[in-house]
């Protein structure tokens, strides 16, 4: 048994484990339970108070399986409603305020979990000295049904409260709250430009990792269409008998005909559901609002050479750099004709034909944890040393922007290639 480790935080005491040179703090509570009457609504903090065991990981967001499990693999976790919790990786809960790396998972808004296996914060923590926090936030139609009359984007809230809880909390965890990063991939990514464009952040820099910028959002009007369709597909006339649904029931709505037809109809290469452009929450015009979010702090964007290669239906030639190359470059142009640093990366490295350099490959060696990753088929035929190079090259990269803010190669209109 690992030897636990304690934070002491103003609510109270949070016990963790070491593990090696690493200290982990698992399902730490940011906001309340989203259940019952609190389903459908944005989050509000978490109120424990006394002695917290964090001693086990806990659930994930309620989800269906992941459509890139043909490419990364999959992974088991229990799933709950209440899953609103972070993970904290930290060399020591000590008052050192070494910075701080948020990470918001991918998987379309739909899919993944903060601290499942495969982002594993422990390697970077210690590589780089840094804490690490990788939260949960509400997936699907629980974080992102945007029905008349109700709140849209519950997903990005729960992103907000989570990085206002390091504001309030990391430096019992050894953190800095004033030098903080965020590091998002695909949905995560994006989700940063939706934090940003609500003004100013609550963090230094970011991390964009095949951002879907170019995917835009839904209007609060095709939100509110799709929302009625998937209501009735679930069983409900409205947000307030849904909340009274099975979470399966939720779940088993999003493969309903009518709901598929409509995603179909649409046509647009998104998820069912994801941010929404109501006028609230995020703004109404995305495009100024996206390029004026690029300025806010300094940045590296990147995506990956065969991004469409991860997904498992045909698309069409140059795809892939349309919804995740070109927005990035674009992200970075913008970001420094505003007077911004920023840097702009392209990942390379294909391990095998069938995937190349597709979408997600470049996870495993930012995050370490390539023995987590063994049975993703988009990493069969990669070779130990090159493994072993790809771990050293991204994880300096990213440790130099985390803690100097300078990944090491020149800024925009450079650009890195990891091949």
């Amino acid at each position: 048994m690992s030897p636990t480790v304690r934070a002491t935080m103003p609510q109270g005491t949070v016990t963790g484990l070491r593990e090696a040179a690493c200290c982990r703090f698992s399902a730490i509570p940011y906001a309340q339970a989203p259940v019952a009457e609190l389903r459908f609504k944005p989050p509000l903090p978490a109120t424990w108070k006394g002695e917290l065991d964090a001693t086990r990981p806990g659930p994930v967001a309620p989800q269906l399986p992941s459509r890139l499990r043909g490419a990364m693999g999959d992974f088991a976790a229990p799933q709950s409603e209440d899953c609103l919790h972070l993970t904290v990786w930290t060399p020591a809960p000590d008052r050192a305020r070494r910075p701080v790396l948020v990470w918001l998972h991918g998987g379309a808004w739909q899919s993944g979990g903060g601290a499942v296996d495969w982002y594993d914060g422990a390697r970077l923590a210690v590589r780089g000295d840094i804490v690490v926090v990788a939260p949960n936030y509400r997936l699907a139609g629980l974080g992102w049904l945007a029905p008349e009359g109700g709140t849209a984007n519950l997903g990005i809230l729960d992103q907000e409260l989570a990085l206002d809880w390091v504001a309030r909390h990391i430096e019992a965890f050894g953190g800095d709250p004033d030098r903080v990063t965020v590091m998002g991939q695909s949905a995560g990514g994006m989700s940063i430009a939706n934090l940003l464009m609500r003004g100013q952040p609550k963090f230094q820099r970011a991390v964009l990792q095949s951002a879907s910028l170019g995917r835009g959002m839904r209007s609060a009007a095709q939100a509110a269409e799709i929302a009625r369709i998937f209501l009735r597909a679930a069983g409900a006339h409205n947000v307030e008998e849904a909340r009274r649904l099975p979470v399966a029931a939720l779940l088993e709505a999003q493969k309903a005909p009518d709901v598929l037809a409509w995603l179909a109809a649409e046509n647009a290469h998104r998820a069912l559901f994801g941010p929404v452009a109501d006028g609230e929450v995020l703004p109404a015009d995305e495009q100024a609002a996206l390029k004026r979010a690029s300025g806010r702090v300094d940045s590296v964007a990147g995506y990956t050479a065969d991004e469409m290669n991860a997904f498992p239906t045909p698309s069409a030639p140059g795809l892939g750099d349309e919804v995740f190359g070109a927005p990035a470059r674009r992200w970075a142009a913008d970001a420094a004709a505003q007077g911004r640093r920023a840097w702009s990366f392209r990942f390379d490295h294909a391990p095998n034909e069938r995937f190349g350099a597709c979408h997600c490959i470049e996870l495993p060696f930012v995050f370490g944890t390539v023995e987590a990753f063994k049975d993703a088929p988009m990493l069969q035929g990669l070779r130990p040393e090159e493994a072993v190079r790809l771990v050293t090259e991204m994880q300096q990269a990213w440790i130099g922007f985390i803690r100097d803010g300078d990944p090491g190669w020149p800024e925009w209109p450079q650009q890195k290639v990891f091949a």
